[in-house]
């Protein structure tokens, strides 16, 4: 309430509609992955050619989201958080590492 009360009722409204706005946004984002898949899940059903042309939007996407982590990487580095990009660039390849252990060792027992 310290909002409202320094900046005004508007203020407190406008800065309530944030959540508001960012949890239509997960739903739209959410409603249109779900429709890529299932779009995604109909293709792979064509015999021959529908598995090829899975594998190559998929690739695509993965591509996509890869260049969107380097972009990020970039300009955390370039405004100084450069820790914290190797913190968790070493995460990410532990998670990397201890889930093909884990796909090894459920292949092998």
């Amino acid at each position: 309430m310290v909002l409202q009360q320094a900046a005004g009722p508007a203020a407190a409204r406008a800065a309530a509609a944030v959540p508001v706005q960012a949890a239509v946004v997960v739903v739209v984002v959410g409603l249109l992955s779900h429709a890529f898949a299932w779009l995604v899940g109909i293709i792979a059903l064509v015999p021959i050619i529908g598995p090829i042309v899975v594998k190559v939007l998929s690739i695509g996407f993965i591509w996509l989201l890869n260049a969107v982590g380097y972009l990020v990487a970039y300009v955390a580095i370039r405004r100084g958080y450069s820790k914290d990009v190797l913190t968790y660039r070493g995460l990410t390849i532990a998670l990397i590492i201890g889930i093909v252990i884990g796909y090894v060792l459920g292949k092998l027992f």
